[in-house]
């Protein structure tokens, strides 16, 4: 089964297959192409390397309600914080963030820029006060402050 675009008309039409279509879709920058965040060279990742993302308006809201910033990467359409492995345990990340297990950035629309680099070798926001702070400006309550149902 093809699909054949709206201008497309006769039998010389140009009918396109799923399988091009998804080829198509694949080639496009930005389409889902997985990418890991790279941390600057010279920095350690003692403690493993996950990443948060927040749409890029929410990402100027949250610097300044942080105690220390580290490596944060822009893309357009989202900021990603670096975060150590492992900083989703007993955390609900609230939306629109979305957490990124070994900080693999699906779909971005471009290269994720770094846009804040730390002072020293380790490239970790710390997650509770990030984590605390996304809850703030998207008006979450945190998951342990949360009435318990029995």
């Amino acid at each position: 089964m093809g699909v054949r675009g709206s201008s497309a008309t006769g039998p010389s039409a140009r009918v396109l297959s799923l399988d091009t279509l998804v080829r198509v879709r694949r080639a496009r920058p930005g389409s889902g192409q997985p990418r890991r965040l790279l941390v600057p060279e010279g920095m350690t990742v003692p403690l493993g390397c996950d990443a948060v993302s927040v749409p890029a308006r929410l990402g100027p809201l949250l610097l300044p309600r942080l105690p220390r910033v580290g490596c944060v990467y822009a893309d357009g359409a989202h900021w990603w914080w670096i975060v150590p492995s492992d900083s989703d345990v007993a955390l609900e990340w609230p939306a629109p963030a979305h957490y990124a297990t070994g900080a693999v950035v699906v779909d971005a629309p471009a290269e994720p820029g770094l846009i804040h680099r730390p002072e020293g070798t380790v490239p970790y926001t710390p997650p509770i006060p990030l984590y605390l702070a996304v809850c703030r400006v998207t008006g979450t309550t945190p998951v342990w402050s949360r009435p318990i149902s029995a």
